[in-house]
């Protein structure tokens, strides 16, 4: 039935702000960056008027997409939290945590906590937040066996 994992949506509050963080900070690359609006878009949202800007960005191979979505249409973007109905966050796999770890904080990133080994080792794990406070793990598999 499911072929591949094709993107993971995030609502925005300022694109230029978001794309600071994971193009720049994070080093994703930018697939497209549009304007959306239309019928189509209305139907397939269940809304009238649609207008959002969109940045695809990939990592690696570019299999899965991260898609920012900063909303023209709507001003009433609620912040959400770790324990919010819905998906509680997203993770990406980094070369050297400990260095990626020290390069976010030196820009002012916030974490949850400093890097920890699993209890299996397999690998280290922290948390950190974009601009808006979506929940980022990032990860770094140790022990692959």
């Amino acid at each position: 039935m499911i072929k591949d994992v094709r993107h993971i949506g995030i609502v925005v509050n300022d694109m230029d702000i978001s794309l600071k963080f994971y193009k720049d900070l994070l080093g994703l690359k930018i697939k497209s960056l549009a304007e959306e609006e239309g019928e189509f878009l209305d139907n397939m949202l269940a809304h009238k008027n649609v207008k959002n800007k969109v940045a695809k960005l990939y990592a690696g191979n570019g299999n899965a997409l991260v898609e920012l979505i900063d909303s023209k249409s709507f001003a009433n973007k609620k912040n959400r939290n770790f324990f919010t109905i819905g998906a509680s966050h997203f993770a990406f796999t980094v070369d050297n945590l400990q260095e990626t770890y020290e390069y976010l904080l030196e820009n002012g990133v916030k974490f949850t906590a400093p890097p920890q080994l699993t209890p299996d080792g397999y690998a280290k794990v922290t948390f950190c937040e974009d601009p808006d406070g979506t929940p980022i793990e990032l990860v770094e598999v140790i022990n692959s066996n």
